[in-house]
């Protein structure tokens, strides 16, 4: 036995040269498989979150884009829908009634003068006849009027004349304020201010009066 060899070894342990037997842990191969199952796995999900990221910082997920076209824009109708939508607004549009007005043989106009133009008033009211109402009293404006009336002229009235009649007799002669005094009666007084030039042609208060009886429907708002 050689004096390197330790004591207790002998056999296939015994040193006999100047080299030394490897004695190296056997491998198992389940941890090996293990392990590289493991890093695979680990791989993959890095690359699966890195992927979301992306996703996210680029608005292409599906959740951020059904949302922001929930918001931007309403779900469109199918198409079958679509071509049935101008027949049905065309329905909804015929069986909406026309607004009501009183017609202008059932308002009574007192037309007074409170410029200072000589015959304007009654040149007025002969209009006025010419066009369907009723003409009561025609002369000057009363003092509480006359020649304080800058604008077009002022529509007076009791309290509880219709609105509509105000209206009507509006399309004649645009820009008149409306007033009310404690009058009883259903009669309108029509006092012509300094700003009064002329009555609306005939044709333009006809346009402005069919206007009133059948208004534009508002615009739909565009997607």
């Amino acid at each position: 036995m050689s004096m390197l060899t330790p004591p207790g070894m002998g056999g296939k342990y015994r040193v006999t040269g100047t080299a030394y037997p490897r004695m190296s842990r056997k491998r198992s191969r389940p941890r090996i498989v293990l392990a590289v199952l493991g890093s695979v796995l680990a791989l993959a999900l890095v690359g699966y979150g890195a992927l979301q990221l992306i996703d996210v910082f680029r608005g292409d997920g599906p959740k951020r884009n059904t949302a922001a076209g929930a918001k931007d824009c309403p779900t469109k109708a199918p198409d079958s829908a679509a071509k049935g939508a101008p027949a049905a607004a065309t329905a909804s549009a015929a069986a909406k009634p026309a607004v009501v007005l009183p017609a202008p043989g059932t308002i009574t106009v007192n037309v007074y003068n409170a410029t200072a133009r000589a015959g304007l008033a009654k040149a007025v009211g002969d209009e006025l006849a010419k066009r369907g109402f009723v003409v009561g009293k025609v002369g000057n404006a009363p003092p509480d009027f006359d020649k304080k009336v800058p604008g077009t002229g002022i529509l007076l009235g009791s309290p509880a004349t219709d609105k509509a009649a105000y209206a009507v007799l509006g399309t004649q002669l645009p820009g008149t304020t409306q007033q009310t005094d404690t009058r009883e009666t259903a009669d309108i007084d029509l006092i012509l201010g300094d700003a009064f030039k002329e009555l609306s042609t005939k044709e333009d208060a006809d346009k402005a009066l069919a206007l009133l009886a059948n208004p534009a429907p508002a615009p739909a708002g565009k997607c």
